[in-house]
């Protein structure tokens, strides 16, 4: 992991102008307002997708390499893992389970790629950029853009409501959105208190996987000013912090795949029954 000390003498960032020029994003335009439709992220635009296609392209590889023999070490741990969202898939939605099963694996795949990004050098791209005279922002990790986990919580919220009309029909959803929990007496209360609900669900699913990435995120910019010190106290406990959390941080990477893809289970099994 490098740090500010790569910079050139005499014009290293202080720490603060460190970590806001690494928080930045390659946007169409500046941010001014807190809410502003207009502007597009291009890096997280980029590495989501680019994460998207190498996710299929492995999922793709397993499949086309499987063989009915003794499977090798990829096709045992694709094995395992398809066998583990299967499981999970069948014990939380009783259905049709032809979409919901290969939806959770390709979320569970997609995000531990976008999360994994994280165990990049902090200043790889900048350098990079730096080399061929660009100055600009660059973030790598898609999943710590608050944008990109809400994009993906709000095609969970659509699923969500496709399958609630899908399942019990346009007039069994619309009842239960006016009927359920308080009965139809109470409706007005029952549609506020069931939008409420909708949109709690959204917004809880992309700003938890947010939340743990963006932390772990600052947390490795924190350690990487560590080594902006010239002394070799700070080299080295710049290696052991980074080191040690990197380490921590396999298990959060994985673990925040995991529970997004079992949350997005548990909608998508709600989605299937009544109140």
């Amino acid at each position: 992991m490098s740090s500010p000390a790569t910079e050139a003498a005499g014009h290293a960032p202080t720490a603060s102008e460190y970590i806001v020029h690494h928080l930045g994003h390659l946007s169409t335009h500046h941010q001014e307002k807190i809410v502003d439709f207009s502007i597009f992220n291009m890096d997280t635009i980029f590495w989501s997708v680019a994460m998207g296609v190498v996710a299929c392209f492995v999922m793709w590889l397993a499949a086309r390499k499987a063989t009915s023999g003794v499977p090798g070490r990829f096709q045992a741990f694709v094995e395992l893992l398809v066998e583990l969202v299967e499981d999970q898939s069948k014990a939380i939605v009783h259905g049709d389970r032809t979409f919901i099963a290969p939806l959770a694996l390709t979320v569970f795949v997609w995000v531990a790629m976008m999360n994994s990004l994280d165990f990049l050098p902090v200043d790889l791209f900048s350098s990079i950029f730096r080399l061929l005279g660009i100055e600009t922002h660059h973030r790598v990790v898609p999943t710590a853009d608050l944008n990109g986990t809400l994009g993906m919580s709000l095609g969970v919220l659509a699923l969500m409501l496709y399958y609630g009309i899908k399942i019990k029909g346009l007039g069994g959803w619309l009842h239960e959105l006016f009927a359920a929990p308080f009965g139809i007496a109470l409706a007005p209360f029952n549609l506020l208190l069931n939008i409420i609900e909708y949109l709690a669900k959204a917004v809880s699913l992309g700003m938890r996987l947010f939340g743990n990435m963006y932390a772990g995120e600052l947390l490795f910019l924190l350690i990487a000013l560590l080594g902006s010190t010239a002394t070799a106290f700070g080299f080295i406990g710049q290696v052991i912090a980074g080191s040690a959390w990197a380490i921590f941080h396999i298990l959060i990477v994985f673990l925040q795949a995991f529970i997004f893809m079992m949350l997005t289970l548990v909608y998508m099994g709600q989605a299937h029954e009544g109140h």
